[in-house]
């Protein structure tokens, strides 16, 4: 079923679609997986989804995976955003959090730990060091910015991209620690709505899945 459209603008959230790396549970931060046949499938099943909401502007992450998922969501034209990537992970890319853990001797929870607890390693990420949370967070901040000013215009705004980083870009939504985004679960392929009320940012829709 597709979802009503607002009366007022929204900030349409979309994650890509599942891969392998996300069905296994490893980190998957700037190494492009492409997406399983049932992430393409989820993929046209949140197009059908948005299909009835109209979109001032369209983003989407420069990764593969989510530019697939955008072009099977109905969105072909997407522009191009880097700070839609996703969170660089270094040495974490492509580990699951439990085989983090079980290096680190600990659970490990990576808005808590980050991801520079493990030293570079050139078999992980080209042993860049990651990004710090901090680091995620401007990049949301900046996308936000940019949204709202369409938001303010009275046009919604869809932005394609991954699992953590739209966390993220959910607590720059909102104002509030990036810390928060561990709280706030995101399926493959689900969809989330942001807009305002009492003159607040909010969160209207979250981790909507595709099948609605």
């Amino acid at each position: 079923m597709p979802l009503a459209p607002s009366k007022d603008p929204q900030l349409v959230l979309l994650r890509h679609g599942e891969t392998e790396w996300s069905r296994s549970g490893q980190h998957t931060g700037r190494t492009d997986i492409p997406l399983t046949e049932a992430g393409e499938g989820h993929a046209r099943t949140a197009g059908r989804a948005l299909a009835d909401l109209s979109f001032a502007a369209v983003y989407t992450s420069p990764l593969d995976r989510a530019r697939r998922t955008a072009d099977l969501a109905g969105f072909p034209g997407a522009v191009v955003d880097e700070d839609l990537a996703e969170w660089d992970y270094g040495p974490v890319d492509g580990r699951t959090s439990a085989e983090v853990g079980e290096i680190l001797g600990h659970e490990f929870q990576i808005f808590d730990d980050g991801v520079r607890v493990l030293p570079p390693d050139p078999a992980h990420a080209d042993g860049r060091s990651g990004e710090l949370l901090d680091d995620v967070a401007v990049r949301a901040r900046r996308f936000v910015e940019r949204a709202d000013a369409t938001l303010q215009d009275g046009g919604n705004v869809l932005a394609v991209a991954h699992g953590h980083l739209l966390r993220v870009l959910a607590t720059a939504w909102l104002g509030v620690d990036p810390s928060y985004g561990a709280r706030l679960e995101l399926g493959t392929a689900a969809i989330c709505l942001l807009g305002y009320g009492h003159e607040l940012r909010t969160i209207e829709g979250w981790n909507l899945p595709p099948t609605l």
